[in-house]
Parts: structure tokens; C-alpha cells; sequence
């Protein structure tokens, strides 16, 4: 039986109810009752399929953001999941007006200047295959809601990966854009991010100063991954470091740490990127300090694509099952931006719902600043 919209099922039912009282009304056959009850029927039974699938689905309203389906696990770790994972994909379905609408929301800061946004999980910053809705799509009609009817398009300034929560800046216009991109290019932008990983990294503060380069993985599913390349090797015949040629690719990647709390089998850590390289913070944390980002599923492993492989006391404090892990989001967090434009600006934005839960399971404790 093919599908029939809410409103296509309502004008359906209208026809046949009136097509059964016509007809009874010319002769009362019992053939046209027959037809009537079964016309009857249908759309009852098309009425109690659409109100199912509402049900099951997820809507996103104006006022209130996005919403849930009731229908979810009763394990509160899985449904946690589920939650986040419906709600990426309800961001690439809603119009773009209601998108939009959802950014405003997360708006922490602005002025004359600049816009600020918490941005959400899931949601790509450019658009791509696959993607119906991103940020840069519906930077025009956030505008006109911030300011009025004839605003100027509001202007990327910097970029966040899909998976990456947090402070996110947005400029006003064109000239203030290019400052900003100056900015960030000169390294004159303090970035600070919070990221949960698996272990304990030793030191519990340092630099990590390794070249990367992005090179292709061969397996039973080939594909392509940021990796290490550093300028020196331990001699196998004697265990003295030994300088290396430079990858002529290689780019160079800096970047600071600091334990902010340890517990689990888990750490917080506050991050700070001195450079830019494409996925800088998970290569470095995963395979610098070996202690890859929470749900981070693609740099647990180097040689194949497999979720990510969770200590026993984690899992149980998590109360998830090991099956499950590759459900678990990327924990990383762009906290604080420090922006130098006229004034000092810091720019500060609060962990996502499912990170702070993720801290509590874990009971890394740390006192917000």
C-alpha cells in the first residue's frame, strides 16, 4: 500500500465519506455500504500509520529547538546516543529558516562587529555530498534574524570540524572578516579547547611538536588519514635519536596540554593549537601522546577503520557495552577563543549536554572557570 500524507489521507477520507453517503442516499445497495465501510476503514488505518510514524519521528520547533522521539532505549547511556545521533541528522532535514533559527539560539556574543555561535554537533561548517544544510548555507538568513531585513550576509572567519563543538565566530562584514583571517593566520588567536581521552598522558603537561602528513591507509578498506612525520627515529642498533630527511609534504604541528583531571581510565585536557594542521589535536593526542579523543573512532586505529576499544572501567561507568562504543560522539570542545580586536575579547562557550554527562559518568571532576 503506498504512503499517504497526513493532509492527502484527511482530503482521501473527506472523498470517501461523502462518496458513501452519496451513495447511500441514491439507493442504499449493500454493495455501496460495503464500499463505504472499506473506504472507511482505509483511511483509518492510513490515519493510524501517520500518527505511528510521527511518533517515531523527531521535529524540530522554532522556539523550543530540537526535540526527541518518546520512543527511545531505556538504557540512559543509549539513549543519550541516539539522541545526539538523531539530532545531527535532524539539522541536515530541517528548512534552512529553521536552522538558522537553532544557530540564533546558540548565539553567546555579539556586537557591532562580530557574531558569536556555539556551534552544534554533527553540523559541517561547508557543504558537501551528502549535505543538505550547513553553516555558510544559512549564514544569510541568520543575519536578517540577528539585525534586520537588509543585513549583509554574515562572514566565516575561521572553521570547525563537523564533529567539533563550540566557539565558533562570525563576522559582520567583509572587512571585519579579513582582520579576523589575518588574525588567525599570524597566530595571534589563543585557542582553547577541552577534550576527554582514553588514558593518562605522560607528561600530564607538555608540547607536542610533531610534523604531520596525510597519507593513504591501505586495508580491507583503503582510505586516508593524517599521520605523524616526525624529523627524528630511534637507532635500533644503539636507541639513540637519530635525524631523519623531512617529509618534503609534511606541515608543521604544535601543540600545548594540560591535565585538567584524570579519572576512569579517562583525562580531561585543555589544548591549545599553536598551529593549524587539519586534525592537529586528534593525531597528536592519538598517536604523540597515545591517548586518543573519546569517540574519536577514526584515530584509535591506524591501520583499519574500527570503533574504538574502551577500558572496562570506562565502559561501566559509561554503562555501555563494548558493541556499542562506536556510537559514542567525538568529545572535543572549542571552549575559548581569545580575539585581539580593538579589545581583548575572550570568548568562552560551555561544553555540550552529552559532553557534561560524559564528565559526570566519568566523574572527572574540575572547577569551571
Amino acid at each position: 500500500m503506498a504512503a499517504v500524507s497526513g493532509g492527502g489521507a484527511r482530503r482521501w477520507w473527506r472523498r470517501a465519506a461523502g462518496l458513501g453517503r452519496a451513495v447511500r442516499g441514491i439507493g442504499g445497495s449493500s454493495r455501496a455500504e460495503a464500499e463505504a465501510i472499506r473506504a472507511q476503514e482505509l483511511a483509518e488505518r492510513l490515519r493510524a500509520q501517520r500518527k505511528e510514524e510521527e511518533k517515531r519521528e523527531s521535529s524540530v520547533s522554532p522556539t523550543n529547538g530540537v526535540s526527541f522521539s518518546p520512543q527511545i532505549p531505556e538504557d540512559p547511556a543509549r539513549r543519550r546516543l541516539q539522541e545526539l545521533a538523531l539530532m545531527s541528522r535532524r539539522l541536515q532535514q530541517v528548512h534552512p529558516n529553521v536552522l538558522a533559527k537553532v544557530l540564533k539560539q546558540g548565539t553567546v556574543f555579539q556586537n557591532e562587529e562580530i557574531v558569536v555561535i556555539n556551534k552544534p554537533y554533527g553540523l559541517p561548517v561547508h557543504g558537501g555530498p551528502g549535505v543538505k544544510n550547513c553553516i555558510t548555507d544559512v549564514l544569510p538568513i541568520l543575519a536578517k534574524m540577528l539585525e534586520n531585513m537588509r543585513a549583509e550576509p554574515l562572514h566565516l572567519c575561521h572553521r570547525l570540524d563537523k564533529e567539533t563543538t563550540g566557539v565558533m565566530v562570525l563576522a559582520r562584514n567583509r572587512e571585519t572578516a579579513d582582520r579576523i583571517r589575518l588574525l588567525f593566520k599570524t597566530r595571534q588567536v589563543e585557542k582553547i579547547y577541552w577534550a576527554i581521552i582514553v588514558g593518562d598522558p605522560d607528561p600530564t603537561e607538555g608540547v607536542v611538536e610533531i610534523p604531520m602528513v596525510e597519507k593513504e591507509v591501505q586495508s580491507h578498506q583503503s582510505h586516508y588519514k593524517m599521520t605523524l612525520a616526525p624529523n627524528y627515529r630511534l637507532s635500533p642498533e644503539d636507541g639513540k635519536m637519530v635525524k631523519i630527511r623531512k617529509n618534503r609534504d609534511a606541515e608543521s604541528a604544535v601543540t600545548r596540554y594540560r591535565r585538567l583531571a584524570s579519572s576512569s581510565a579517562c583525562s580531561l585536557l585543555e589544548l591549545q593549537p599553536i598551529t593549524g594542521v587539519k586534525h592537529q589535536l586528534r593525531v597528536h593526542l592519538a598517536y604523540g601522546l597515545g591517548c586518543p579523543i573519546l569517540g574519536d573512532h577514526k584515530y584509535s586505529h591506524w591501520s583499519k577503520l574500527a570503533p574504538q576499544k574502551l577500558p572496562e572501567i570506562t565502559l561501566k561507568r559509561l554503562k555501555l557495552q563494548q558493541s556499542k562504543a562506536r556510537h559514542l560522539p567525538l568529545h572535543l570542545h572549542a571552549y575559548r577563543l581569545s580575539l585581539p580586536l580593538g579589545e581583548q575579547l575572550n570568548l568562552v562557550c560551555k561544553p555540550p549536554l552529552f559532553f557534561q554527562k560524559t564528565l559526570r559518568k566519568l566523574e572527572l571532576d574540575i572547577n569551571n572557570d
